[in-house]
């Protein structure tokens, strides 16, 4: 396995020891932990992966939180797995499993902390989580979302607002209509952009930056939510 020049076969049961699944098809767990940057000669970045994993992922959390809050409704279910599925859960999550040091990327990259980048990390966990069920089945996936996406499903008494909805509610309740986002800056390569966008309503302005558009505009919401003191 490419992952790691030496101790291959070690890196291998470590990260299945952490997914807590056995692949019977290794190529799936090495696609799935490698960057697009080390992408090339043969071997695929996880992009496909995560293409597939997102969608997992959205079901095996709908189902689970389907049958942790039977009285709820689909309004309050959906605020609770977009939270789940957010990239800042899904990056924490990929921190405390030792993504990081496991992801495969070009040297270059690795120089410039790709690895510690949230979008990256979040990628990681999708891709993994799709690896997971193209080699084995949803179950494995289910297995996984209960045992990591626990703790912070059960730290929300009541279902959470997304950072945008919560600044759009504020700013309405005050008659000061709806929030406006714009780019301030896209940076960085193809394979890793950094959005940077600026949220204003009613005169207060909040920046935010991501890997992705949307998750910049989540992150500029969030930052003057803070500053506003508005939790």
């Amino acid at each position: 396995m490419a992952l790691a020049p030496s101790g291959a076969d070690t890196a291998a049961s470590d990260v299945e020891r952490i997914l807590g699944h056995q692949f019977r098809n290794q190529r799936l767990l090495e696609e799935a932990l490698t960057h697009r940057s080390a992408a090339g000669a043969g071997r695929g970045s996880n992009e496909r992966l995560e293409f597939v994993g997102d969608r997992v992922l959205g079901l095996a959390v709908a189902v689970w939180l389907a049958e942790h809050y039977p009285r709820e409704q689909e309004g309050a279910l959906g605020r609770r797995l977009a939270h789940l599925v957010s990239q800042p859960v899904l990056a924490s999550i990929a921190e405390e499993l030792g993504l990081p040091a496991l992801l495969s990327v070009a040297p270059g990259e690795a120089r410039a902390g790709v690895r510690l980048r949230a979008s990256v990390l979040a990628d990681a966990v999708e891709a993994l989580l799709g690896a997971m069920f193209l080699d084995g089945g949803l179950e494995p996936v289910q297995r996984f979302v209960r045992a990591k996406f626990g703790v912070t499903m059960l730290a929300e008494a009541e279902p959470p607002k997304d950072a945008k909805t919560a600044l759009q509610e504020w700013g309405q309740a005050r008659g000061m209509g709806l929030p406006v986002y714009d780019i301030e800056s896209q940076a960085g390569p193809s394979h890793a952009p950094l959005f940077v966008v600026r949220v204003r309503i009613g005169g207060e302005v909040g920046l935010g930056q991501a890997g992705t558009r949307r998750a910049a505009e989540q992150a500029a919401a969030r930052a003057l939510l803070t500053r506003l003191n508005v939790s």
